[in-house]
């Protein structure tokens, strides 16, 4: 089975690493996977996005036109994903940054308040964690003990000393549930 995943924010947010683990997760569970980054021209407060696919099977191309969920940071985000989400797909949507209501009714939509959880966990940066726990919780594709593995493999040395704040932030988002979302 092949599942299809966009994450999309402003740059600065961590929404490649987010995807990033998620890939290293389901790669290190021996899944097939391919992580396609996006960015806009700027490098901080552009346009970030990457496209991850996860399979049990060879994957055939990197690109998705409708994926099965989608991760938005932000507005402009949500915007641009609404409409592709696949029906009976899911977005994962922070409720910190999206002041409107999702339009469609044949998907389900968890709104998370992922700026306001990360600062509670300590460090407002823990967002993109906090984002792909309520993913997790919500389309299981990886357990969350495997992300929490890939967290402490693949964190870059120079930010180890944040691994417990990460880890503190995917299990807080990871409590955003289906029963909390709006369909």
């Amino acid at each position: 089975m092949q599942t299809e995943f966009v994450f999309s924010g402003f740059g600065g947010q961590g929404v490649m690493f987010a995807g990033q683990l998620l890939s290293y997760a389901a790669m290190d569970d021996g899944l097939h996977v391919t992580w396609f980054p996006s960015y806009g021209p700027e490098m901080r407060g552009g346009t970030a996005n990457c496209v991850v696919i996860i399979s049990d099977e060879e994957i055939g191309s990197p690109m998705v036109r409708n994926p099965k969920a989608a991760v938005v940071f932000n507005l402009p985000s949500l915007d641009k994903y609404e409409p592709l989400v696949q029906p009976g797909g899911l977005m994962v949507i922070n409720a910190s940054m999206v002041n409107r209501e999702v339009g469609r009714d044949d998907i389900t939509c968890v709104r998370v308040p992922a700026n306001e959880i990360a600062e509670k966990v300590g460090d407002k940066r823990m967002v993109n964690m906090v984002m792909l726990g309520a993913l997790i919780a919500n389309l299981p594709i990886v357990p969350l003990s495997s992300l929490e593995k890939a967290l402490r493999e693949h964190l870059p040395q120079r930010h180890q000393r944040l691994l417990p704040a990460n880890l503190l932030a995917l299990k807080e988002g990871s409590v955003y549930l289906a029963e909390k979302a709006v369909k």
